[in-house]
């Protein structure tokens, strides 16, 4: 066990994966109270316990009790794991990079590649460092080399996720550098339920973007970037998830699967989204120095044991993706996910939790 002066870190044995590796599990608190819980494999965020208005503290992310179940099970719904070489789809799986055309895996449905293919990050095995004590609360830092090659991207990929848990907030900063042109996207996939109960229907949600990009069936972007105003994707004020669930259900869609793109400038740490549950009081706010947020409302979910065998059904949690957007890499208009040797890929999250005492106001 490592201290800082706002935090702690302890580290145990989680399991061996099938391949006979070693994964440990580390468990970091703050002063707050507030307890995250990260295995290596995947730099899996398992456990996230946050307290109340009342104090009573509560696991505010879906996941699997063993690693065998994370294994056999994660890359279809990527509970909490770091998504790479690419988070989202590319369509057909095809990239150009520095002139040459690279085909990517088709894992999702044989048509698009997904989640940076059949072994993406969520499936690697990351070495973990603990930061030195010091004052900005308790630091783990993962790091994994990803080939030339792997999963058909080029370059050797050197990857460092920095998880840092502070008082009422756990920060994650990605960085990656490489040796050959590449394309690089990375996010942290948590399904969160602020109530840990069966569905987040019945959270408020408010994102900081005044368009959207429009996705064909595959969901696959066309290229045009749209206003929310006047849309079922106008999340500006906070809405009820069940109350917009249901109106999106009549156009045919299965729930929310969409790339909101994030106002102010990419870059700069700013206010992407606010996730309320208001019998609790939990409030999360998301900021990011990321262009776009995916917003998934779990609609594959269908009889899935978690942990302590709870049983997720569809709209079990809400993701917010904090990313690049869908497919950048096909569309000339959308930010470059363009990455070259002696450049730093470096962006940040922030989720901050928080208490409300009053109902927020509805946009509905």
């Amino acid at each position: 066990m490592k201290t800082s002066q706002n935090g702690l870190i302890q580290r145990e044995f989680f399991g061996l994966t099938s391949k006979k590796i070693p994964i440990y599990q580390f468990t970091l608190k703050s002063e707050s109270g507030m307890i995250c819980k990260i295995i290596n494999y995947g730099a899996t965020i398992r456990e996230l316990w946050v307290p109340d208005k009342n104090g009573e503290l509560v696991d505010v992310v879906l996941g699997f009790d063993s690693l065998e179940e994370y294994e056999k099970q994660n890359s279809k719904y990527y509970f909490g794991s770091v998504i790479g070489r690419y988070a989202n789809r590319i369509s057909g799986g095809k990239i150009s990079v520095d002139g040459n055309i690279y085909q990517l895996p088709l894992n999702e449905t044989g048509i698009n590649t997904l989640h940076g293919g059949f072994e993406g990050f969520h499936t690697k095995v990351f070495d973990a460092f603990f930061d030195e004590p010091c004052s900005n609360g308790a630091t783990l830092v993962l790091k994994y080399t990803s080939i030339d090659g792997e999963e058909g991207f080029p370059g050797n990929l050197d990857v460092t996720v920095t998880y840092r848990l502070n008082d009422f907030q756990l920060s994650i900063e990605y960085q990656a550098i490489t040796d050959k042109p590449t394309i690089v996207n990375l996010t942290q996939h948590s399904y969160f339920n602020l109530s840990a109960q069966d569905t987040i229907l019945d959270h408020y949600l408010m994102i900081n973007a005044d368009s959207y990009t429009p996705a064909d069936e595959g969901l696959i972007p066309t290229g045009e970037i749209r206003p929310v105003e006047g849309s079922l994707f106008d999340f500006r004020k906070p809405r009820m998830i069940g109350k917009a669930v249901q109106e999106i259900l009549k156009t045919g869609l299965v729930g929310y699967d969409s790339n909101f793109v994030l106002k102010g400038k990419t870059g700069d740490l700013r206010f992407a989204a606010e996730l309320i549950e208001k019998k609790t009081g939990r409030s999360l706010k998301v900021y990011t120095t990321q262009p776009g947020l995916q917003l998934y409302t779990g609609n594959y979910l269908s009889g899935v044991r978690g942990k302590k065998g709870r049983i997720y059904n569809k709209f079990a949690g809400v993701c917010l993706e904090t990313q690049n957007f869908p497919d950048a890499p096909n569309h000339k208009n959308f930010p470059s996910a363009l990455l070259l040797p002696g450049e730093l890929y470096n962006h940040k999250t922030v989720y901050k939790f928080s208490f409300i005492e009053e109902s927020p106001v509805c946009g509905d």
